[in-house]
């Protein structure tokens, strides 16, 4: 597990999903390189002040967490809310930026961070997405499906996609350097 770290965040010009989706990465080169999983980052943000309002990356938190789910454990932390309950206590406009899809599945039998995006209500209107999860450990991720069907936007950022899976699969032993 990597040591949780409350760096200050840039500050980042309201609208510009090129420079969260800089800092996701930068986030997700925190996270140890391992075969079993993708090193991910996560930016959580209120679009009406431009707050960041949590970050995570992967096994950031104690156990097998993913990038979204310590986003998403810190403000229930920060808002002393349980994760079912932070739809409550959220601003009404929140974009999710993530380096790669959110898993719609996890072989660990643990939430998947879809469904803990979905529990947020409306709240997280748009998911900001820098690639499609790859087919590696889960084929088929329907996280996009479903977030659309809920009513969230989901976007691409373009132009980080060779980045981002050069971070994210570090430490596979397909990963060449």
């Amino acid at each position: 597990m990597a040591e949780p770290t409350d760096d200050p965040v840039p500050k980042i010009a309201a609208g510009d999903h090129e420079g969260y989706m800089r800092l996701a990465l930068s986030l997700a080169t925190k996270s140890p390189p391992k075969p079993t999983n993708y090193r991910v980052g996560a930016v959580m943000v209120d679009t009406d002040t431009n707050e960041v309002l949590a970050t995570g990356y992967t096994l950031e938190l104690p156990g097998n967490t993913h990038a979204e789910q310590c986003c998403i454990e810190k403000l229930s932390q920060k808002y002393t809310v349980a994760g079912t309950h932070l739809a409550e206590a959220l601003p009404d406009a929140v974009a999710l930026y993530t380096t790669v899809e959110p898993c719609s599945q996890r072989l660990s039998g643990n939430t998947a961070c879809v469904d803990r995006i979905l529990s947020a209500g409306k709240r997280i209107r748009t998911v900001y997405v820098g690639v499609q999860e790859p087919d590696t450990f889960v084929s088929g991720n329907s996280s996009r499906r479903k977030l659309e069907e809920a009513g969230i936007q989901v976007r691409l950022v373009e132009g980080f996609e060779k980045d981002i899976l050069e971070v994210a699969t570090a430490g596979h032993s397909s990963h060449s350097s």
